[in-house]
């Protein structure tokens, strides 16, 4: 409710806050509203030119200065369909230029948000703010606006032009008008309530839809087709039934607007028959209110259509402006950015090299949207080449350290030390370009195997890329794909899961980095390709300081350090034989995965 309330407070439905994205297209703007303007005035003069043709041609029976009359009027047809041909190129330019824009500035702006916005925003919801709200943004700064301008101008101008004529009669229209504005604006409300729900309901179908294929095996193995059908059937019946309900109102609203024009052009034919037939009236005047009375209802309904869109894309104005104005949780300062450059201006010159010496110092750490600290006054001095591995329950919180690391958050108090300085003191892209991460569940980018590794380091050759490959003993599963060449399909679409995991890691050997994370990195390999997975891990970890989230206790034995994580905070610490003699929780962990690997 609150969201709501914002949107409605915003002045001129929220255009103000996209006054800075549109003012590189400020001059064909304007000369958009200057040519609609100048076009409404146009279809105002043509029931002049018949009031004009009548009165002197017909009631006159005269053919006299008709040349330059057919001159004039087929001039001001040329004129306005030159009009008509710049506004709607303008008015497309304006809408793919805006549309382009927009995305382009949220893309970049999503690339600078901390890892905590995509922790906490849904893809889908994100998907929206850069597709969705950026098109119907594009479409009302330019078309819309369009609309308004040349409805309203054309009402207004033919108001003024009535008046001039005769007051009474064009008292009788504005009070016509005002009453088709009322019940125009009470269906069209009502018609955008239930256009609303019916937006909802389709993306439930399109839900459950997109369930009932990608969960085609579950549903099956459960044998919940009956209930899956049910649910969808009874959607698709909401829908229906609100869709009836929108055909319903649609049909009110385009009733009343036949009937106000009727309404209309009956008080003109009445009112000014009488005038006419009294000889207060002429003949072609009578004409020009005829001709105003049948184009002046249809004009207010686009009027208020388009407002009652505008009072629904100023929440789409909104998200977006409020997407661009969030500000990261772990931004380089200043004085970083002059030295070391951004993520899209890196000053690569002035990066030191980096060794791996990594110190968590008196570090107390909350989540952002936490209320506990999840950390506190925790220290840590890791060596430069030492392997740590942290495990714990699903759930412990073994990726907390991990994240503090990489900079995905910041210390809420105390100092993270990358050799022997603050992090902060550092860009994130100099971290970020020294540090290979493994997750558990991998992703690949759409292309060629090749091109996703060379995410890794671009200027790396096929026989590197091979080698890196062979040493997680991936190279035979690329050559039965056909080779570097082959494309590994959306996501990692063609690979399993088992796969995908032995090329992000070939990946992130192929950067030779100097800091190493893998986290759960082998949870989703088998055993057989987990052997050899360790023997590869043995060999990069050696003289890199490396972070291992171990799902498989069995894998870090032979860790450096072993930090046992229990509800977020870390509870026991020292190498396997340590942990074994004390007995205590990885004890606990490391004799049950035992028990159930020999009963398994």
């Amino acid at each position: 409710m609150k969201n709501n309330q914002e949107t409605v407070s915003l002045p001129l439905f929220g255009l103000p806050r996209l006054v800075p994205y549109l003012r590189p297209y400020r001059s064909r703007m304007t000369r958009m509203i200057l040519l609609a303007l100048v076009c409404s005035v146009i279809d105002v003069c043509y029931p002049l030119f018949g009031r004009y043709a009548i009165d002197h041609y017909i009631a006159e029976g005269t053919l006299k200065g008709l040349p330059l009359f057919i001159a004039l009027y087929a001039g001001v047809l040329v004129v306005q369909a030159a009009i008509n041909d710049r506004t709607m190129v303008d008015s497309g330019t304006v809408e793919m230029s805006v549309d382009r824009d927009l995305r382009n500035r949220a893309f970049h702006h999503l690339q600078t948000l901390s890892f905590s916005y995509f922790n906490q925003n849904s893809v889908g919801y994100i998907h929206a703010r850069v597709m969705s709200d950026t098109g119907k943004i594009g479409e009302a700064v330019s078309w819309r606006m369009m609309d308004c301008i040349w409805n309203g101008s054309y009402i207004l101008f033919a108001i003024v032009v009535m008046f001039l004529t005769d007051v009474r009669l064009a008292l009788w229209m504005v009070a016509l008008l005002l009453t088709a504005g009322l019940l125009i604006s009470v269906f069209q409300k009502k018609l955008i309530a239930v256009n609303r729900q019916i937006r909802e309901m389709n993306s439930k179908i399109t839900g459950d839809f997109n369930e009932g294929i990608t969960g085609a095996r579950s549903i099956k193995l459960l044998g919940i087709e009956n209930k899956m059908q049910a649910e969808f059937e009874e959607d698709t019946e909401a829908i229906r039934r609100e869709s009836v309900h929108s055909v319903r109102y649609s049909a009110m609203l385009l009733s009343t607007v036949t009937l106000m024009s009727s309404a209309a052009l009956a008080v003109v034919l009445w009112q000014g028959g009488i005038m006419t037939r009294e000889g207060i009236m002429k003949i072609g005047t009578l004409s020009v209110f005829v001709s105003y009375a049948m184009g002046m209802v249809e004009p207010l309904q686009f009027i208020i259509q388009n407002i009652s869109s505008f009072a629904s894309i100023q929440v789409n104005i909104e998200r977006l402006t409020n997407l661009l104005a969030e500000p990261p949780d772990v931004a380089d300062t200043p004085e970083v950015i002059r030295r070391y450059g951004d993520s899209f201006n890196p000053k690569v010159e002035n990066w030191e090299e980096l060794h791996g010496d990594i110190e968590f110092r008196d570090v107390t750490f909350r989540y952002p949207d936490g209320e506990e600290n999840v950390l506190e006054h925790f220290n840590l001095t890791v060596p430069h080449g030492q392997n740590i591995a942290i495990v714990g329950e699903t759930g412990a919180g073994k990726s907390t350290l991990v994240n503090l690391l990489c900079r995905f958050y910041e210390p809420t108090e105390g100092q993270l030390l990358i050799d022997g300085r603050d992090a902060r003191e550092r860009s994130q892209l100099w971290l970020h370009r020294n540090l290979g991460y493994v997750l558990q569940t991998p992703h690949l980018f759409s292309g060629s195997v090749r091109e996703n590794l060379r995410y890794g380091r671009p200027d790396a050759t096929d026989e590197e890329i091979m080698k890196a490959l062979e040493m997680v003993s991936a190279r035979e599963i690329v050559e039965k794909m056909g080779g570097l060449k082959s494309e590994v399909g959306e996501g990692g679409s063609h690979l399993s899961t088992g796969e995908k995991q032995l090329l992000s890691f070939a990946r992130a050997l192929l950067a030779d980095p100097r800091l190493l994370v893998l986290d759960e990195a082998t949870s989703s390999i088998d055993t057989l390709t987990e052997k050899a997975i360790q023997n590869a891990i043995s060999v990069v970890t050696k003289g890199r300081t490396s972070f291992v989230i171990a799902h498989r206790l069995s894998t870090i034995v032979s860790a450096d350090l072993i930090l046992v994580v229990q509800d977020g905070k870390i509870i026991e610490r020292g190498k396997h034989e340590e942990l074994m003699r004390r007995r205590g929780h990885y004890y606990s962990l490391y004799t049950r995965q035992y028990e159930e690997s020999i009963l398994g």
